[in-house]
């Protein structure tokens, strides 16, 4: 064999010495595992934006001229369709239910119309209001859920019981997230294990890939721990870690377990077999997950502790996954041999070999290469059509009307609003100085002749120095309409009512900071985008030493990831097929989505041309020909990368599945543009700019020759020493 390269070497040590590798990564998962039954304590509910904002200077004021806050407000509502306040049994159920609250954990108190609290019932007298305040140390959706308890056991026939507000609504968050990720698994895994079948034809082979991506998750969620040690980490990290674990860690294993029942059936031994994969197809995989990396510190880069709270998750899980096919699968692949094909499924032959792959992805290349003008403008012009709804787009955040229709902290906001115009959500004001008591009277007036806002409350700080006025809000503060409540008051009320002191007012609330929100989400997303594609370009120059294949892959997923931009609108905000896909119409698309699926797609979809461009550059160094190597770096990868893009479908699917539209979008995004990337980019794209650019794909100026030599494509020896192994390996369909 020829000299191989570090993937292929740490490959062969793996595979010579299984027992040694196995018990390394036993260690490893196991403290792992330890490690990741204490990730709650690192993991909060709570973001933070980690740069200056308006609603974040407003946020200090008060944090520095106003005592500590004395609790969390929760919102009770208490609704009886036989009865109404007054009757002897309404005002029984109330009274237990209050007294059921002031004896749970963590709530400090709870006030009812029967303390002769004003205010506290419904013109009709069918509902009633309970204010309960919840105290302690941690984040309010634990803080909540003694409270929550008894407000469920409040629930029996004739009566409704539900509450809202910080506490309340973060928990029904929490909990249909973590709804989302077991339903995430639940379709991804079988669906993914069912297409591993199809793909090998054998149960062995088939399990492998799941069983290595699983160990990653565990390992990743144990580095987790260890990393929420010196930083916050959103819960969501945990979601992260499972989507991107099961789509990568399949993916990489699939590649390389592909690659090694290959070079079997083209009849090497077991032990170079596994070198070759990982000399090849390992040596892939480790670039891809640079690339992958790369994009994902995109997010890193964010100002905002949830964002990088995801990308740090999703660079841990690709880490273990790609160190997982460094080393743990040579050794199984060594320790297993050709026993990786047990349990043939009968009428299945897998995908085993055959030399430059099937036949149906010659045909496609044939016909595609026949026409490579026609084929790119039709690919490209569809790319782009779907992509034109992304001129329309609108983003912020969908908060209460983004929960199920059925949800009890959805029900409760409306009737709060309805019926008592005592509101979950202030918008806040505040006026940093003293003698401006007409100016906040006239304030005061403009928010109250508002139909958006509710009651009003000034409330000067002790010290004399600043005034908050808090409105509440009656509009759910992620629609458009809130957005443009604020957007008029920062710019049109405050500067009529305070002239030239208009610099000194600062409005906070939910609605408020979404907008600062949005706002440095766009400001940044420049920025990120040169970071990821800058950075991108450069590996894939110097791993291909071309400069026009890396121009085309940037190209490329840019197409796809706004193809995908445009699909998101046109389905989320537009409606289109929303109610046949079961996804909820909203205003807006989550701030966080466009950057979220730029550096995550990015990343994922440069796997596909990782791949497929490293078969064809092996084959091109071989022979020389550019049309031959096209064809059939296409049919060597075309059935493996269409199995992988489906799996990766399958678990993004899952997740799309979820009763968050957040979770929605973010799920649908995903998966068409994997569809996307893998039909139309990867199938039509790819092999119609590699036929029209001939030889000119592996154009590299020689002023760039200083650079330095990495080659990403495998060096095969064409005349491997061989064995019979006749009827062993399942053959190629």
């Amino acid at each position: 064999m020829k000299k191989t390269g570090f993937t292929g070497r740490m490959a062969g040590a793996a595979a010579a010495h299984p027992w040694r590798t196995i018990t390394i990564w036993v260690v490893a998962v196991a403290a792992a595992f330890v490690l990741a039954g204490n990730i709650d304590s690192v993991l909060t509910q709570d973001g933070e934006l980690l740069t200056a904002t308006e609603s974040q200077q407003a946020d200090d004021l008060v944090a520095a001229h106003y005592p500590a806050d004395d609790g969390l407000q929760e919102f009770v509502v208490f609704e009886s369709s036989t009865t109404v306040a007054g009757d002897a049994e309404f005002d029984a159920g109330v009274d237990e239910l209050v007294a059921q609250l002031r004896g749970s954990e963590n709530v400090a108190s709870a006030v009812s119309y029967r303390d002769g609290a004003p205010g506290m019932t419904s013109a009709d007298g069918t509902t009633a209001l309970i204010m309960a305040t919840i105290v302690g140390e941690g984040d309010a959706d634990v803080l909540v859920q003694p409270l929550l308890g008894a407000v469920e056991a409040a629930n029996r026939d004739g009566y409704l019981v539900t509450t809202a507000g910080e506490g309340s609504i973060n928990a029904e968050f929490g909990a249909l997230a973590t709804e989302t990720m077991q339903r995430g698994e639940l379709i991804g895994l079988p669906v993914a294990l069912v297409i591993l079948v199809v793909v090998f034809g054998a149960v062995v082979a088939a399990g492998i890939p799941i069983l290595l991506a699983l160990l990653a998750i565990f390992v990743a969620m144990g580095m987790t721990v260890i990393v929420g040690q010196a930083f916050d980490l959103s819960l969501f990290v945990v979601n992260m870690i499972m989507m991107i674990g099961l789509a990568v860690g399949i993916d990489y294993t699939l590649f390389i377990v592909q690659r090694f029942r290959e070079e079997r059936a083209r009849g090497r031994l077991i032990l170079d077999a596994v070198i070759v994969a990982g000399d090849s197809a390992t040596r892939a995989v480790f670039f891809s997950g640079m690339t992958v990396v790369i994009a994902l510190f995109g997010l890193l880069i964010m100002p905002d502790t949830v964002m990088r709270s995801l990308g740090m998750g999703a660079i841990l899980v690709v880490v273990a996954s790609v160190a997982a096919a460094l080393t743990l699968l040579p050794a199984v692949l060594g320790l297993l041999g050709d026993r990786v094909n047990k349990g043939k499924i009968p009428g299945l032959s897998g995908t085993g070999y055959h030399e430059g792959g099937g036949r149906f992805w010659h045909r496609v290349t044939d016909v595609v290469t026949a026409r490579p003008v026609v084929s790119m403008l039709l690919a490209g012009g569809l790319l782009l059509a779907l992509a034109s709804p992304y001129l329309g787009l609108s983003t912020g955040q969908n908060y209460i009307d983004s929960l199920p229709e059925d949800s009890p902290g959805r029900h409760a906001f409306g009737v709060l609003n309805a019926e008592f115009g005592a509101g979950v959500v202030t918008t806040d004001v505040v006026i940093d100085g003293v003698g401006r008591d007409s100016e906040i009277d006239a304030l005061v007036a403009a928010l109250e002749a508002d139909p958006a806002y509710g009651d009003v409350a000034v409330t000067p700080s002790p010290d004399g120095e600043i005034t908050l006025v808090a409105a509440v809000t009656k509009l759910d503060p992620s629609t458009n309409a809130a957005r443009t409540e604020i957007a008029d008051l920062r710019t049109t009320v405050i500067p009529e009512v305070f002239g030239a002191g208009a610099d000194d007012v600062y409005v906070s609330g939910a609605a408020a900071w979404m907008v600062d929100y949005v706002e440095v989400i766009d400001n940044w997303m420049p920025i990120i985008f040169v970071f990821v594609l800058g950075l991108s370009f450069v590996l894939l120059m110097i791993v291909f030493r071309s400069i026009v294949v890396p121009l085309k892959a940037i190209v490329m997923n840019l197409l796809s990831v706004g193809a995908a931009y445009g699909l998101l609108v046109a389905v989320f905000q537009n409606g289109w097929g929303a109610g046949v896909l079961g996804f909820q119409q909203t205003d807006v698309i989550e701030a966080w989505i466009p950057l979220f699926l730029f550096t995550v797609l990015f990343g994922l979809s440069m796997d596909y041309h990782i791949f497929l461009l490293s078969r064809i550059k092996e084959r091109y160094d071989i022979t020389g020909d550019n049309d031959e190597s096209v064809a059939f770096g296409l049919g060597s990868t075309g059935a493996i990368i269409t199995g992988a893009a489906l799996i990766m479908v399958a678990v993004f699917g899952g997740f799309a599945a979820g009763d968050l539209v957040m979770f929605q979008q973010m799920g649908f995004g995903l998966a068409v543009a994997i569809i996307l990337d893998a039909t139309i980019v990867r199938s039509v794209l790819v092999p119609a700019t590699m036929k029209l650019l001939g030889d000119l794909n592996w154009y590299f100026p020689s002023w760039l020759s200083w650079l330095p030599e990495i080659h990403i494509e495998g060096t095969p020896d064409p005349q491997p020493i061989v064995e019979d192994i006749e009827g062993k390996i399942p053959e190629l369909v």
